[in-house]
């Protein structure tokens, strides 16, 4: 009777790291694409495009043509928009904090959970506050007028002034 116990506590033992073998070597491994630099500009080519306006810290307008897919920080950067974007983009900081025109609010995608906790710490937080790694331009948005806070928290660094990617 002893013998058999351990014949299939050794049997299940021999199954279970088969099992877990078998798994680690099905297992697939994935990598991201890697750009050069403005490879991903060609990304946008062809992509229908719609008006959207920024107000600066300084009080002044800046208009951009947005290509419809890009998130608001992307474009941001790409058209030289101190938008600062400290956690690049993962939804882990406020510093791409805009205020989104009343008229545009209500088209936008409800904010998610953690976007509301991040926006919690953002500076300026107003009623149409919105993190700009987070929404993502559609056609209905065309014409949007997005303000800058004049002021962003980014608790690593005190004063210093990024520079996109």
């Amino acid at each position: 009777m002893i013998k058999s116990r351990t014949f299939f506590k050794n049997l299940l033992q021999h199954r279970l790291q088969k099992k877990i073998q078998t798994k680690l070597i099905q297992r697939k491994l994935s990598g991201t694409r890697v750009l050069k630099h403005g490879a991903d500009e060609k990304k946008w080519e062809g992509v229908p495009r719609i008006d959207v306006h920024f107000i600066l810290k300084d009080g002044t307008k800046k208009t951009v043509s947005a290509p419809i897919g890009m998130h608001i920080l992307e474009l941001a950067h790409k058209n030289d928009i101190e938008l600062e974007g400290a956690c690049e983009g993962s939804c882990a900081c406020s510093t791409c904090h805009v205020i989104v025109d009343e008229s545009y609010y209500d088209k936008i995608p409800e904010a998610s959970d953690e976007e509301n906790d991040m926006l919690d710490l953002a500076f300026g937080l107003t009623d149409t506050s919105r993190l700009g790694c987070q929404v993502t331009l559609t056609s209905e948005l065309d014409g949007i007028t997005l303000k800058l806070p004049v002021a962003t928290r980014n608790m690593a660094v005190d004063g210093y002034v990024p520079k996109p990617h």
